[in-house]
């Protein structure tokens, strides 16, 4: 198998247990046999960190896999304490890490949690990094890349077709055309970055029993039934639209390799009920692989040694074993 460019970690919310996840998880880099990474952050924060949290600071080189990257000024966060003026570092850390994948320098994007709203305040005009990341590829690759969420576990992966929007909104802006896209790039990335031959995909109905035959709401027969047909039609293994509320447990997961949600809830409540520990954020559709840990900032244990980088170490190895898939491609 041809070995890939190292990994591109980036920092994210300084003021958050991000850097806090990174140290902890290269403090099992030999016993976990972590892949090279590239870390994008303010080593002095870093270092900092590390004598909060009791960790030791690792040594850097590409030699010994790991280095430690930073052209931005110095971070002035402290734990749970975000500042408005780490913004347009931590954005830029974002940046640099799409900037590397596209030349070359590292082979896959493991983002650190990053605290939106603070963002927000600072002019940052995107819902979260998905959408961002979108951006970012279409900037360096041109074109129009659809982002798709996914969240991986063990024993579950959903997707769920809306994203960042209102409960409010969702059956407003629910589509034929936007489910049948969001199956064909799943289905598509099952099978190249999953090494899923013939990947099966169940969706899951919008309304309570997927509508009862429209006597509980008329989505599921209007817009999710025909999405499943046109699916169908174009070769993929499809099932649905089938009531949520029996599709998650046991014996109903045998039956498929992804379900397609049709909101945000409904897609990542099962999968953190599930693995809450071991459950990564794939971001699908992009010109390159990024994964994320599925939880975000914890600023309240952030700086206090108890953050779990269970999640982290997941998102490190998926996104190593599908550059890996893509190098040997």
């Amino acid at each position: 198998m041809a070995k890939p460019a190292p990994l591109a970690v980036t920092i994210g919310e300084p003021a958050g247990i991000g850097p806090d996840l990174i140290l902890l998880a290269l403090a099992m880099r030999k016993e976990r046999r972590l892949p090279p990474m590239i870390v994008i952050g303010d080593p002095e924060l870093l270092r900092s960190r590390a004598s909060e949290i009791g960790a030791e600071f690792p040594t850097t080189s590409r030699k010994h896999g790991l280095e430690i990257v930073w052209d931005r000024q110095p971070l002035r966060a402290r734990p749970g304490a975000p500042c408005p003026d780490d913004a347009p570092a931590v954005i830029g850390a974002i940046e640099a890490a799409v900037a590397m994948v596209h030349r070359g320098a590292a082979s896959a994007i493991i983002t650190s949690p990053i605290a939106k709203a603070a963002l927000m305040q600072a002019g940052f005009g995107h819902p979260g990094h998905t959408e961002f990341l979108a951006t970012l590829a279409a900037r360096h690759w041109g074109g129009k890349p659809v982002p798709v969420m996914m969240l991986a576990g063990p024993r579950l992966r959903t997707v769920p077709v809306t994203i960042h929007i209102p409960l409010a909104e969702v059956a407003k802006s629910l589509t034929t055309q936007g489910i049948v896209l969001t199956g064909e790039i799943t289905a598509a990335a099952l099978k190249s970055k999953f090494g899923i031959e013939r990947p099966r995909i169940a969706v899951a109905g919008l309304n309570p029993h997927a509508g009862e035959d429209g006597r509980i709401g008329a989505e599921d027969i209007r817009i999710i039934r025909p999405a499943v047909e046109k699916l169908r039609q174009n070769g993929i293994e499809v099932t649905g639209p089938w009531p949520a509320d029996t599709l998650f447990h046991e014996q109903a997961r045998s039956g498929y390799d992804a379900v397609l949600c049709m909101y945000h809830d409904q897609a990542l409540i099962p999968a953190k009920m599930l693995d809450f520990d071991r459950t990564v954020n794939v971001t699908l559709g992009l010109p390159f692989v990024r994964t994320s840990p599925d939880h975000g900032t914890a600023f309240d244990i952030a700086g206090t040694g108890k953050a779990r980088p269970d999640s982290f170490l997941a998102a490190l190895d998926l996104a190593w074993s599908m550059a890996q898939r893509e190098a040997s491609a």
